[in-house]
């Protein structure tokens, strides 16, 4: 069995369908299955059990998986030392929705970076909390910035509860605390449709019964401001954007009842390198949850 016959059996687990599996992989998904078929026949033993379009792990396959997942880390783990002997450094890198990437430039990454100057912070930018689940299943990244509840497969580290506020342009005869009804008809900007973070938008306007006006829909990170001034239509964000949004010229005002999400740091329940570990422990000293 060899390292790509590891990535095989664990993607498989993980996803459940060699659909999804192959998908992860980055291969064809019958290449995948005759991947796994003559493993299974190199090995003996059967490690999947097909059950209608997807695959169920075998006892047996069980053990293979939790041997297959202790190899791999192991590799990291030395790919991980090589490149630090290497280059005398190593490198970090942490998944980030847009709306988080405030508070992660802001806090978290300039208190990481003065204790280990010598590591690179690369920020993997993510289309809200899927995005960023995928990222870290994926092992595109070590560790994500978040707001909860992620899957059961991942583990949560909770920081912080950022306060959800309205951003608009001046002029508006609004209130400095906002009523969810009065969202109801307001001229709004919202992620494009199809995004994570557009569809839990509309769940949080169903559960309060209101209809914005949806006026633009982006999903540029840096060029929301001119959106908001230039169709003079509110946004949604964190309270960790209002810093950006007051130098644009913008008012931020509070929601009535408050709007809260937990922010937490997110990895895999496999061992995490040493540099994600010196992260959290950053991170979670300056915690206000």
């Amino acid at each position: 069995m060899n390292l790509q016959q590891l990535r095989y059996v664990v993607a498989t687990a993980e996803h459940r369908t060699m659909t999804d599996a192959a998908r992860s992989l980055y291969i064809a998904q019958p290449a995948l299955s005759r991947a796994i078929r003559d493993l299974e026949r190199e090995l003996g033993m059967t490690l999947f059990a097909r059950s209608g379009r997807g695959v169920v792990v075998t006892a047996q396959g069980r053990r293979v998986v939790k041997l297959a997942k202790e190899a791999l880390d192991a590799v990291h783990e030395i790919e991980a030392l090589a490149t630090h002997t290497h280059s005398g450094a190593g490198e970090l890198r942490v998944a980030s929705p847009p709306s988080l990437e405030p508070a992660l430039a802001g806090r978290l990454l300039p208190a990481y970076v003065s204790e280990h100057p010598g590591v690179r912070v690369q920020v993997v930018r993510c289309d809200g909390r899927d995005g960023v689940v995928n990222a870290v299943r994926e092992q595109r990244a070590d560790l994500g910035l978040t707001d909860l509840p992620v899957p059961a497969d991942l583990v949560s580290h909770p920081l912080e509860r950022q306060e959800i506020v309205l951003i608009s342009p001046p002029g508006l005869d609004l209130p400095g605390s906002v009523a969810m009804s009065r969202l109801n008809g307001m001229r709004i900007v919202l992620p494009q449709p199809g995004s994570a973070r557009r569809r839990e938008f509309e769940q949080l306007f169903a559960t309060h019964g209101v209809r914005p006006v949806v006026v633009a829909e982006t999903d540029e990170r840096g060029g929301w401001p001119v959106t908001v001034r230039t169709a003079s239509a509110s946004l949604l964000g964190y309270r960790t954007m209002a810093d950006q949004a007051l130098r644009a010229g913008l008012v931020v005002r509070s929601l009535d009842p408050p709007l809260r999400r937990i922010i937490a740091l997110v990895h895999t329940r496999r061992r995490i390198p040493a540099m994600a570990q010196d992260f959290l422990t950053v991170a979670e000293s300056g915690s206000a949850v």
